[in-house]
């Protein structure tokens, strides 16, 4: 017979389904060998040439490295993505990728938050790791399901954005000017506070992309070049910028120092990006419309500007006019008082 009952409980697989092919194979239930064994015999009848795939032992580091070779190297931040990977894969003891367990990704997820990392990058590791099976899977280097592809990210508590008053801008502004050893921030800040854009695409941006009173970003996160008017004379004053100093350099750090040294407070991670965000605060407050904002920000989807809709004056509006209370006289204007 060619399945039969080992000691340990197991099945034991030994079938020959054509003279001189055979294969052996254990299994934990006998439903499972019998499958096996009735696969053996129809492949083979198909194919004399077939044979058992050898299982994947390839561990989690290797396929990091195979992620980052394929595909990693064309992402803008993919550099950034494989350091944490490896990092990740190391953190869950490098195992056999295939047998990637959901339950220890949770509890190494569980253990960084416990030691102080933000829900969003927990969400952002599952989303790289993730990553690595889906791609590879697509491109034919592995043949199996994800792991974990029925992990879901954690669910976090929505923040309000923080963005500068006016008040806050000129404060900003006066303390770039006075920094007199730097002088490419107060430029890009005030490009930033114009177009709504990156810091890092204001900061590459070059005099060819300045086309009339017209930038032309191109390095930017989605991908895609958008074009953003500004007024005739920041456009004037970045050209003689450029004239006096040259281009623009990296010049992130010394803005944060600047922004310290000011009474602005802002949460954690807005530093530079606040200067998007009170672009297109001001812009929804002013009446601008929300889709004409998601084209300038070079949002991919409409959800994602969405998150400014609450600043206009006629957002929701009509749950004044509209709730069961409206038209009703309040208790304290109705009620007669005696002395």
């Amino acid at each position: 017979m060619s399945i039969t009952k080992l000691p340990d409980g197991r099945w034991f697989v030994d079938v020959e389904p054509i003279k001189g092919k055979r294969f052996r194979k254990r299994f934990k239930t006998k439903a499972e060998a019998q499958h096996f064994e009735a696969t053996a015999r129809q492949k083979c009848a198909e194919n004399p040439g077939w044979s058992i795939k050898p299982k994947d032992r390839r561990q989690l580091s290797e396929l990091v490295e195979l992620w980052y070779e394929l595909h990693g190297q064309t992402l803008a931040n993919g550099h950034r993505c494989v350091a944490i990977l490896r990092l990740v894969a190391q953190d869950l003891g490098n195992p056999v990728a295939a047998n990637l367990d959901p339950a220890k990704v949770a509890r190494l997820r569980t253990k960084q938050i416990s030691q102080g990392m933000s829900g969003k990058s927990a969400n952002n590791r599952l989303g790289y790791l993730k990553s690595i099976f889906n791609e590879l899977r697509q491109l034919g280097v592995i043949d199996y399901e994800n792991p974990i592809g029925r992990m879901r990210p954690l669910k976090l508590q929505e923040k309000p954005l923080t963005y500068l008053t006016k008040h806050q801008v000129s404060e900003l502004l006066a303390a770039l000017d006075a920094r007199e050893t730097s002088p490419h921030p107060k430029m890009v800040a005030r490009l930033c506070l114009a177009t709504g854009s990156r810091w890092g695409e204001a900061q590459a941006l070059t005099p060819e992309r300045l086309k009339g009173n017209t930038v032309v970003f191109a390095n930017t996160k989605s991908k895609r070049v958008r074009s953003v008017p500004i007024s005739e004379q920041l456009a004037k004053d970045i050209r003689q910028h450029w004239k006096t100093h040259g281009p623009f350099t990296n010049c992130l750090g010394v803005f944060r120092l600047v922004l310290l040294s000011t009474s602005i407070k802002l949460p954690r991670g807005q530093a530079s990006h606040v200067l998007r965000h009170t672009f297109a605060s001001h812009f929804i407050m002013n009446g601008g419309h929300i889709v004409t904002l998601q084209h300038i920000l070079g949002h991919a989807s409409l959800s994602m500007t969405m998150r400014y809709a609450h600043l206009s004056k006629d957002h929701l509006s009509e749950a004044v006019r509209l709730n069961p209370l409206s038209g009703e006289t309040s208790p304290a204007s109705s009620a007669t008082y005696r002395l």
